[in-house]
This record gives C-alpha cells, structure tokens and sequence, in this order.
C-alpha cells in the first residue's frame, strides 16, 4: 500500500503521525511511504531520519496527499487540504466530527473513508488511540493551569501548590477518565487539594483506590459539579462521550458563582467543550476570560509538546495502521471490531451514529456502508 504522512498545518502544531521505527515497520512490510518534507522538524526528527527508515521525501503536500492511498494524519484536515483529497482515499487520523459540521459535510463529499483515532474503541470501552493523547493533555492541564493563575494572565494569582503555612489552592476534576486521572496525579503530587467527580461507580471506586485520601470522589450530578466548581480555583474539564459532542457540564451560572480570576481549562474543547462559555483557542493565543474566570480552550493541547507527543502517539496507532496497510481497510475492520468503530465516515455514507445524532443526520451501519 501506498501511505502518505503530510505536515500539519494547525497552527503550532509540530506533532507528526509517525516516527521513523514505524516508517521502518511499514517498509519492512512491503510498503511504500511517502513523508512530506520537514514535516517532523518540530518533533525534533529530521528528514534524513526517514530516508534512513526507508522513506521517500516529497517536496510538496499536494505530492504526499497524490501519491497515497492511505493518508495517516495527527489531526483533523483543514480547508486547504480537501481539495488534495481523492475519492476512495483512506484517512486515518483524529476527526472529531460531532465538533464540526462543515468537515463532516465536506468528507462525506469527498467519498473519503475516514477512520477516527478517537472512536476505536476495545470491547471493555477503552480507547486505545486517544489515550495516550488524553494521558498527554491531563497532565498539561495542570501545567496551563498554574499559568492561567497567574497575575499577568488574568488569574488570581494564586500558587497550586501553596506554601508552608499557605493554603494550597482547590482544584475540581470534571470526568475521572484518562484524561481527568493524569490532571489529578499531577495536582496531587504537587499538593493541590483535589476533587474528581464522574458519573461512573465504579470508576470512582478505581479512583478512590489509587488516590485514598490525596482527592476527594464524588458522582457527576449537577449539585455536586455546582458546589464542587463554586469553591475551585481551577476547573479542568476533561468530559467525554467516545464520539459524541461533549454535554455542557459546566454552566455560565457555576462560572458566575466562583471567584474572579479563577480558571477552567477544558480539555474536551476538540469535541465542543463541557463549560457553556469555551470556545477553541490556539497555542499562539491560549486565553481569553469570560464571566470573571481565566479559560484555556486549546484544541491540539498535546502539540504544545510534539516530540512525546508524536512517539506516544505513534506507539499507539502504529499496530492499526500495519493492520490497514498489510489486509486492506475491509478486512481489517472485519477482523477487529474496534478498529470497525473507528470508521466515521465511508464512501458518502455517515457510519458513526453519534455523529449523526449530533447533527441529526442520516446514519448507516458500517456493514451496509
């Protein structure tokens, strides 16, 4: 198979959807890769790396996205990138479409087959793809949101951690998930006071495990996010339902009632956000404040940190890719039913039913697409 690796063109995103030891893999399985030039620069691998691998370079995107039949991505394609698209090409990436409208219309057009590194999904509803992503943008989330406390941001002003004799500051978790997990590992370990609250038993129970008496569990019901969120200093938001738009948890009114300064990252924003007042931001422009409260809204929060970011990524989806690549996407998704759920979207038909449901649009089982 033909498989092409682009650059990506979100800005200041540096992250790359293979390293060199998966370009060797894929070589060794008899396949022909194509890398565009420099598109792992920022991920600190040079082109020679690749062509060491067993790559080819090509100079141009338009040349990478003309020569493949599948295209491996990081992240969802942007509007200059469509128009190199052809019909029947495999697209094996991050798509989160329940966020976006436009793109969905846009590949269901194209006849792209459009398989979600967030929607594989295990049998035990795990999701092998997004975790090491979510494992990422957890821990970062502490990291933006010590920043977001800052003074010169807009913050309170407050350190996370306290000092002696000092309070260290209240920090709630909304969704106990990977993501949320990491944020709370981080926010314990350096002090902080911590609240996790999901809609999960059982998950919570996990979590009192691992956390005994360094955070605090509690179930996701309004008065419990209501009462938690109003005595935060720091509110990270990491809600998901696989594939769906993430459900407004955290409303203008609980914003309202906490103190000024205070601040909320939120890390579904790539699936719409859980807080009524986020809206994505970038990396060159991370903040803005709403209702009195500091919001990091980045929707490529692990390209803050490409070079992890890409091998971690790479860890996981190299296997799946192997898989497409050596079978044919058919029999690949016959043979494995997570990777059966990673398709979103087939030949013009829509085969992720929560993205249907998220723009009440026509949905078809992927067995029939």
């Amino acid at each position: 198979m033909k498989i092409s690796i682009p650059k990506e063109i979100k800005i200041m995103e540096g992250r790359v959807a293979i390293t060199p030891a998966g370009v060797k893999t894929l070589v060794e399985n008899g396949h022909t890769v194509y890398v565009e030039k420099n598109a792992g620069i920022i991920s600190g691998i040079g082109d020679d790396k690749y062509i060491a691998s067993g790559a080819i370079i090509l100079d141009s995107a338009a040349d990478v996205w003309d020569a493949a039949e599948m295209i491996l991505k990081v992240k969802e394609p942007l509007e200059p990138e469509f128009s190199l698209m052809k019909e029947g090409q495999i697209l094996f990436t991050f798509l989160h479409l329940a966020a976006d409208r436009t793109m969905t219309d846009r590949l269901l057009k194209k006849k792209i087959i459009g398989i979600a590194y967030e929607t594989v999904q295990l049998p035990d509803g795990s999701l092998p793809l997004l975790a090491p992503m979510s494992e990422i943008a957890g821990r970062l989330a502490i990291q933006m949101g010590c920043a977001c406390l800052e003074i010169k941001n807009g913050g309170k002003g407050i350190l996370l951690s306290g000092v002696p004799g000092v309070a260290s500051a209240n920090v709630t978790i909304v969704g106990g998930g990977i993501a949320g997990l990491n944020a709370a590992h981080l926010a314990a370990g350096i002090g902080a006071r911590v609240t996790i609250l999901d809609v999960n038993l059982a998950r919570l129970r996990y979590l009192e495990d691992i956390f005994h008496s360094r955070a605090v569990t509690l179930m996701a019901n309004s008065t419990n996010i209501e009462e938690s969120c109003a005595h935060a200093d720091l509110i990270i938001g990491s809600v998901l339902i696989p594939g769906a738009q993430a459900p407004k948890l955290i409303t203008r009114d609980i914003l309202r009632s906490m103190e000024k300064g205070s601040a909320l990252v939120d890390i579904a924003i790539d699936q719409g956000g859980c807080a009524e007042t986020s809206k994505p931001t970038t990396h060159l422009d991370p903040i803005y404040i709403q209702e009195g409260i500091v919001h990091y809204c980045v929707a490529n929060m692990p390209g803050a940190v490409p070079r992890t970011s890409t091998f971690a990524l790479t860890n996981a989806t190299l296997p799946y890719a192997v898989a497409i690549a050596n079978k044919g996407y058919r029999k690949a998704i016959a043979d494995d039913p997570a990777l059966a759920r990673g398709v979103n979207v087939h030949k013009g038909n829509l085969t992720c039913s929560r993205v249907a449901e998220a723009f009440c649009m026509d949905y078809t089982k992927i067995a029939a697409a």
